[in-house]
């Protein structure tokens, strides 16, 4: 079908939705089909349900299907038409006449942070779109993107990548103005073969807007980010930057371990900002958002404000109080630098009784086993008491073991200080008959780790 004519059927519908399940009526169904399941098999169930059309495979049995007429949609692949569709929407949608601004963004760690952040900013004076949680792939982000409508002024599109090209077929359906990559780091090594790749796949942004003529924010402060600009010398950018702004992070303590910060006006005078995020990593976040709302015409008091207000959720950066102990909790993903990271944050950190909750790091290829034995040192140079859970990190354990010999040892066991776990469950089952209490706790893993299992035993 056209796309100015599918077009028109998502006007009159104006909702987009790839799951059958979530009907409300009158949405336009595209059946896509993954792995292990195809959406096509439910597509004329979704008519039934109330959708106002569907989408399908022009090779599927609900393509010939009798009975459904010009409610069913037969394409020739249902996900480049759902990027088609949104692309177009994108590009014809306007504010006072101009083309929607949209901001895209990518990086190792820090992305939903970053775009949350810079949507509380943003949002002090415009209506704002934002990726909702991290549906940031070839999926979520047409969907972010056909939930632009009428009262948008900004959109914020995050971007995440997993393999080489990703991002390019990203920035081809959003066609951002701005851009901005958080850091490049260690993660998805599996499909990124090397950090080499890991900076070439997010530079792909960088390309986009070098071609475009569009503006990256810069953190000036990342030397991998310069050099990536620095490689692409027709780029334009908005430096940004802890120390190239001299902006101060403030000392924490367990009872007030949040991130604050003073940052310069325009006058030099100091401006604070009082977090509820944890760890000083954040800092570049918080320094991202403020120079993209300065951008917007966002004043420096305004977004501090903003940043100031904002509460994390989903298990990025939070802290919890429970009755017994004091949760640092960062459970949604990890990688080596972002595990790094925390690490060095909590070690920082000011509390008489500390202990570590640390699960595998997933995707990381043949570079597994080494990075996460240097977790495995970087824990043991720490002296706190560590859980580790996983495979991955049994593994590890194994090797510290022998590099570091049996005299380090009783029994064959690592040190009293570390105990490692299959799965979090095990960790769960063993908190709740070896209570904790007292005690400041960092829990961080991968997604698939399941560490937020833990929570309720502490």
């Amino acid at each position: 079908m056209d796309i100015s004519r599918l077009y028109s059927l998502f006007l009159e519908c104006g909702k987009v939705t790839t799951d059958s399940r979530t009907l409300k009526g009158g949405e336009m169904f595209f059946a896509l089909k993954g792995e292990n399941f195809d959406g096509n098999e439910y597509a004329l169930k979704a008519l039934d349900a109330g959708a106002s059309c569907a989408v399908v495979s022009e090779t599927s049995a609900a393509a010939g299907a009798d009975g459904y007429g010009s409610r069913v949609i037969p394409v020739k692949d249902t996900l480049e038409t759902l990027q088609a569709l949104a692309r177009y929407h994108r590009s014809m949608t306007f504010v006072n006449g101009r083309p929607l601004p949209v901001i895209g963004l990518t990086g190792t760690n820090g992305k939903t942070t970053t775009k949350e952040l810079i949507k509380a900013v943003l949002s002090v004076r415009y209506n704002v779109t934002a990726t909702e949680g991290n549906l940031n792939n070839s999926i979520g982000v047409p969907l972010t993107l056909l939930r632009i409508d009428a009262n948008t002024q900004i959109a914020v599109v995050e971007m995440g990548a997993s393999h080489p090209g990703d991002i390019k077929e990203l920035v081809s359906v959003a066609l951002p103005d701005y851009g901005l990559i958080t850091n490049v780091g260690k993660a998805h090594l599996l499909g990124f073969g090397s950090f080499d790749g890991v900076m070439k796949a997010k530079g792909e942004l960088y390309d986009y807007l070098q071609r475009t003529a569009d503006v990256a924010f810069l953190n000036a402060d990342n030397p991998y980010l310069c050099r990536m600009a620095s490689e692409r010398p027709d780029l334009r950018t908005v430096p940004y930057g802890v120390d190239c702004q001299g902006a101060e992070i403030l000392e924490t303590s367990a009872s007030d371990p949040y991130l604050r910060m003073r940052v310069p006006d325009n006058d030099g005078v100091m401006v604070g900002i009082d977090t509820r995020l944890i760890g000083a990593y954040n800092a570049d976040n918080v320094m991202a958002a403020l120079a993209v709302g300065k951008a917007f015409g966002i004043s420096l008091r305004e977004a501090a404000a903003a940043v100031s207000a904002y509460v994390p959720s989903n298990s990025r950066s939070q802290m919890m109080k429970t009755s017994g102990n004091i949760l640092i909790v960062d459970a949604y993903n990890a990688n080596p630098t972002s595990m790094d990271a925390a690490l060095t944050n909590f070690a920082g950190m000011e509390s008489p009784h500390k202990v570590m909750m640390l699960g595998d790091m997933l995707e990381l290829g043949t570079d597994s086993v080494k990075e996460h034995l240097e977790i495995v040192r970087k824990a043991a140079r720490s002296g706190l008491e560590t859980y580790f859970v996983g495979e991955e990190f049994k593994n590890a354990l194994d090797l510290y073991r022998r590099e570091t010999g049996d005299a380090c040892f009783h029994d064959n066991r690592p040190p009293v200080h570390f105990m490692q776990f299959d799965n979090s469950d095990m960790l769960a089952s063993w908190i709740k008959e070896n209570p904790l209490e007292g005690y400041t706790v960092l829990i961080k893993g991968s997604r698939g780790t399941r560490m937020e299992k833990v929570i309720p035993y502490l």
